[in-house]
């Protein structure tokens, strides 16, 4: 049996769904790097990451 939302919860939904698509799409218009590492760049987690050494920031 599922939660019926108030009206409340479910525009906090919407707005935290705009919020990640918009994300999305800033991402995707983002140049693509050539020979990177890939994934998700490390120095916004706060570490950065070399042939298995970690180092903090």
């Amino acid at each position: 049996m599922q939660k019926t939302l108030t009206p409340a919860a479910r525009r906090a939904l919407a707005e935290a769904e705009a919020r990640r698509e918009h994300y999305r799409q800033q991402e995707a218009a983002m140049p693509r790097e050539i020979g990177g590492r890939g994934g998700k760049e490390p120095g916004r987690y706060g570490d950065w990451e070399v042939k298995g050494l970690t180092s903090d920031f």
